[in-house]
Parts: C-alpha cells; structure tokens; sequence
C-alpha cells in the first residue's frame, strides 16, 4: 500500500467437514495468519491453547495440518465472518468494506452443524443471520493478544460456550 486505501485481502478457507457440529467463526485473519496460511496464526493468540485445554489435545505441539485432523476429529470447525475485507495491520476495528463468506452453503456441506460460536465481538455481528437459520449460537471471548482478559477466565467462558455449560449468549 503506498498511502491510499489498503489492498483487498483474501481470507482463507473453512475447515469443516460433513460430520462438524460446532462451528467457531473469527472475523478475518490478522496478517500474521494470512502470511503463514493458517487460522490463529500468531504466536501470541490464545486460540489454540484455549481448545488444547478444551479438548485435551497437544493442539500447540502439532504441525497446523495435525491441527485441523484433531478439530474435525471432535467435529469442531473453523472458518470466519469474512471473505475479504481491506485492513491496515491486525485489529478488527480496522476492518473497511468487508464482504461475508457463503455461509448459505453450510446446510449442504456441514448438515451436522448444530452450535455457531463467534470468537469475538466483531465476530458476533453475524450471530442474527445464524439465530435465523435456527442454529444455537454462543458469543466467546477473543482469543487475540488485543483481549486481555486473564487465560484462566477465557477459558472457563470457552469451556461453558463449546461443551455446553452456558445459558446461552
């Protein structure tokens, strides 16, 4: 970018399955993640200590290929709110003209998906389209570095949204 808009950046493509029951939805990758072509891609994001703790899976040992097979294996996706959007560096609040994912498609392609989790509050600006289409949504606290809200307190709120526990939200 040379002093005008920033580029259109390209998210990347969901993991799920046929047999996915939760869905966690971000709302687009930070650079860091862009660059290395993988969700959660920063070292300091918490995400995959968080569903490590959850699952108990050794999620921040494995190789992101392993990631993936480990979350499908609990029938647990990932994708995010956005397509594309334009963004100057990694905060959400950054985020200029963004363009939805094809989440109609989900039906088809994930017709086990019962739970749409938002990590985030930006995230969450999509919870209305899911409630319609009758999916059980639940609102998480943002794994990202920007979120300061202590470890332990992320996951126990994590843990009550993915396995269950919560009223709702």
């Amino acid at each position: 970018m040379s002093g005008g808009r920033p580029e259109i950046l390209l998210g990347l493509p969901p993991i799920f399955d046929a047999e996915v029951r939760t869905l966690i939805l971000g709302s687009f990758p930070s650079p860091a993640s862009l660059a290395a072509q993988q969700y959660y891609g920063h070292r300091q994001n918490q995400f995959w200590r968080l569903l490590g703790e959850l699952l108990d899976e050794p999620l921040r040992e494995l190789d992101y290929a392993a990631r993936q097979r480990r979350l499908l294996d609990h029938q647990l996706g990932v994708w995010d709110v956005y397509r594309r959007c334009r963004r100057q560096g990694a905060l959400d609040s950054a985020i200029e003209s963004p363009e939805l994912n094809d989440f109609a498609s989900l039906p088809s392609q994930a017709p086990r998906l019962q739970r749409v989790c938002f990590n985030g509050q930006t995230a969450a600006r999509a919870s209305a389209w899911f409630l319609a289409q009758g999916y059980e949504t639940r609102l998480l606290p943002s794994s990202s570095p920007a979120y300061t809200l202590a470890f332990a307190s992320k996951l126990e709120r994590w843990r009550a949204a993915l396995l269950g526990t919560a009223s709702g939200g």
